[in-house]
């Protein structure tokens, strides 16, 4: 077998308890590389007709060949399933320790079926996985649950778990673990809760560690990685680069002066500089900031533990990062720092994505503001005590909170205006405004999994973060921006497959990729091959996607970021032109209108 990997994957079918152990075919390894790639080839193989919340729908836990390896930025896994919010196929990322641990455990998957007929957890050691009632954890929320098992279990265990959002089935619940990192998006905690399955508990040994199968390569390769990680020209060099100092909420000062943070709903393409700067890393850092924890292998350290210690939102947490900064800071027309990190600790506990929150509440908002909600209550943009209620009414399904629990897009449509959604194939945007980021819009139209910017992170290039900023586009700009989309997405199939932290690419490219996956497996990719891997993995998801019912014209924007101007400085006057960057991406896709053909398909070795 292939270095990297235990050759060892747990099918857990949840309805009879049974447990079967079984290898990595060594074909599909070589051809969709690991965590998100082989998760992805499961769930195709499932079929793409399941229903997200029926028993069949399979939830899969998957590391990737470098993790858990003396790789740097390696602490990584993906939940993979077919998505309750969007109902495409879906995979979403932890980091932390959480992945190190199951790999040293002596696994590279968990895949659960059927649906236990009371609460489970499972627990994961020395190549074996047994399955424990937990109804004495159902109604917890995930901090507590955690807190029990670590007890009952040993300190030294990891593991991750929903809340009460999760066994709700809030479409948009998510898995946290003991370091608050969260598998955030798409609503896989959702899954788990409709399984009965409450959390995963990780008792796993260093020492079991696997070893390179090119040692003398494996550390040439990291020293090379390494140095590009360190260097202070990147973003990512500790201590250094923005980055490390201030998190990734070092972004809400830079997208504010170039008219592409959203605010109110994204009603405006900028939040004032004023208000941006109050819920900025900037201010964190000089405000709330008590430590820097960072993630399994990881120099860079960009996680923010902060504190307030007095007020109504008194709270010690991890970690305020932008995308929850902004969707319940910006976005909802919040800009009290105190309450945003108070509203994510919640999150972290109910076990529920901020930024689809954050796009729920500034939907109901909006909502609010122009009479739609009738007999639903309302909600004030930046009333940050109401937004609390109003969470926890999500989190358990109470009031108005039973209909935002099915998302942004369902929510809209509840109220009957589903042009107030901000959302693709169901799911929410994150941070950017594609009127001032024109690849944002593009890569949000396309992403395989709805709304997302980790498909394809462009702001790297438009805002010019790349590695020794090595390529640097106007953000502005629509043209080229299709085939600088693609490129993106396929890099990134790669890194979440192998799997490595998305930040890994603000240092590195394929070259150090291929170097360190070949030195840790013994293969020999080029570095060519490799980005062929990225292309076939999200080609196989778009296949997934078509064959589940999204066809021509499944890529697309809301009418906001076409059709009404920013009026802030930096993009004013702009729209976002996804029609035009729509052509040139199919062209370079390959596709017809965003259905893969049988050509393609055939090239890429996903069908003979």
């Amino acid at each position: 077998m292939l270095g990297g990997f235990t050759n060892r994957v747990a099918w857990v079918d949840l309805t009879t308890g049974n447990i079967e152990y079984k290898g990595i075919n060594e074909e599909h390894a070589k051809k969709y590389l690991g965590a998100r790639g082989l998760g992805v080839k499961y769930v195709f193989d499932n079929g793409p007709d399941v229903e997200p919340f029926a028993p069949e729908n399979i939830l899969c836990v998957m590391n990737g060949p470098l993790t858990g390896t003396n790789v740097n930025m390696s602490g990584r896994l993906a939940v993979v399933t077919k998505s309750p919010l969007s109902g495409t196929v879906a995979d979403s990322h932890m980091g932390g320790w959480t992945a190190a641990k199951l790999k040293w455990a002596g696994f590279d998957g968990l895949v659960f079926s059927g649906k236990a007929e009371k609460p489970v957890y499972a627990f994961v050691d020395e190549g074996q996985v047994t399955l424990h009632d937990a109804s004495d954890l159902w109604g917890k929320g995930v901090h507590e649950t955690l807190k029990i098992l670590r007890h009952r279990h040993g300190a030294d265990c990891d593991g991750m778990a929903i809340g009460q959002a999760g066994e709700n089935r809030v479409r948009f619940a998510c898995w946290l673990n003991v370091n608050d990192r969260a598998a955030g998006r798409n609503g896989t905690g959702a899954v788990a809760g409709s399984k009965h399955l409450k959390a995963i508990i990780i008792k796993g040994d260093k020492k079991n560690r696997p070893a390179p199968a090119n040692k003398e390569a494996d550390k040439k390769a990291r020293e090379k990685a390494l140095a590009a990680i360190m260097a202070e020209e990147n973003i990512t060099s500790p201590r250094k680069g923005g980055l490390s100092v201030y998190g990734t909420n070092v972004l809400m000062n830079i997208t504010e002066s170039i008219g592409a943070l959203p605010s109110k709903n994204s009603k405006h393409a900028g939040f004032g500089k004023d208000n941006a700067e109050k819920i900025s890393g900037e201010y964190v850092n000089d405000h709330i900031l008590i430590n820097n924890p960072t993630c399994h292998a990881c120099p860079v350290a960009c996680k923010k533990e902060v504190e307030v210690k007095e007020g109504p939102f008194k709270v010690k947490m991890e970690s305020v990062e932008y995308e929850p900064a902004w969707s319940l800071g910006s976005n909802c027309g919040n800009d009290n720092i105190d309450a945003v990190a108070f509203i994510i600790d919640l999150c972290n506990d109910f076990g529920m994505d901020p930024i689809e929150l954050g796009n729920v509440l500034s939907m109901y908002m909006e909502a609010s503001e122009r009479g739609f909600t009738n007999g639903d209550g309302k909600l004030a943009w930046g009333d940050a005590h109401a937004m609390v209620k109003v969470t926890e009414q999500i989190a358990h399904r109470l009031g108005v909170g039973d209909k935002l629990a099915e998302g942004t897009a369902r929510g809209a449509a509840y109220f009957g205006h589903p042009e107030i959604s901000m959302t693709v194939k169901g799911q929410a945007i994150p941070a950017y405004d594609p009127r001032g980021l024109k690849g944002m819009g593009i890569a949000y139209a396309t992403s395989n999994r709805g709304a997302c910017h980790l498909r394809a992170y462009t702001p790297a290039a438009e805002l010019g973060v790349m590695p020794f900023g090595s390529l640097k586009v106007d953000p502005l700009a629509w043209k080229g921006k299709g085939g600088l989309v693609k490129i993106f997405q396929d890099v990134h199939a790669v890194s979440d497959s192998l799997d490595l932290c998305k930040f890994s690419a603000f240092a590195q490219g394929m070259d150090e990729y291929t170097e360190q996956y070949n030195a840790v497996t013994g293969m020999n990719y080029s570095s060519e091959e490799m980005l062929q891997c990225g292309e076939r993995i999200y080609n196989l998801e778009r296949y997934y996607n078509n064959l589940a019912g999204f066809r021509e014209g499944s890529d697309y924007l809301p009418k906001r970021f076409t059709h009404e101007p920013s009026t802030v400085p930096g993009s004013e006057g702009h729209v976002c032109e996804l029609d035009l960057m729509l052509e040139e991406y199919y062209e370079v896709r390959g596709w017809k209108d965003g259905v893969v053909p049988e050509t393609k398909l055939k090239e890429l070795g996903i069908i003979a």
